[in-house]
């Protein structure tokens, strides 16, 4: 029964703790690092990038993003990729889920793309401010659907200030 109340009032403060950074004037900087041979796209086998974000919550709940990212691809026919973008991440505090839309500027040798984007995540907090964000996403190429647009899994570190 100990352990059951312990268990509880470790669940609540965590809940508590995690309102307290979702918002408004808060800050937010994170990296991640994607795909992790778990992306596919038509043109790549192995598609590994890092990713880099700051964010501000300019009301509770929910986060405006600026990111830079880059990818490198063991296809030889595909050169690495560079990317720029904005976004906006919508927190569900009861769970710690996020809801992220973007849009990035994309440039690969010789191509660029504007590349809407989505995804699903989690935000697992270790401290009061530092988290561990597993996500889901996918990228949709207007450009070139079959070659370019991506569903993969990223996992990255946040820091909410």
């Amino acid at each position: 029964m100990k352990k059951k109340i312990i268990l509880f009032v470790a669940a609540l403060l965590m809940a508590i703790t995690a309102h307290a950074q979702f918002e408004e004037g808060k800050f937010y900087a994170g990296a991640s690092l994607t795909g992790l041979n778990m992306s596919y796209s038509g043109a790549d086998n192995l598609n590994l990038g890092v990713q880099g974000k700051l964010g501000y919550f300019f009301t509770d709940d929910l986060m405006l993003l600026g990111l830079i990212d880059f990818q490198m691809n063991s296809n030889a026919l595909t050169p690495n990729r560079f990317m720029t973008g904005v976004g906006a991440r919508y927190y569900i505090e009861q769970n710690g889920i996020f809801l992220g839309a973007n849009t990035k500027f994309v440039h690969i040798k010789n191509y660029n793309d504007f590349m809407p984007g989505v995804e699903v995540g989690y935000a697992f907090f270790v401290s009061g401010t530092v988290t561990i964000e597993p996500a889901i996403y996918y990228d949709q190429s207007f450009k070139d659907h079959s070659q370019y647009s991506t569903i993969g899994l990223k996992v990255g570190i946040g820091v909410y200030l």
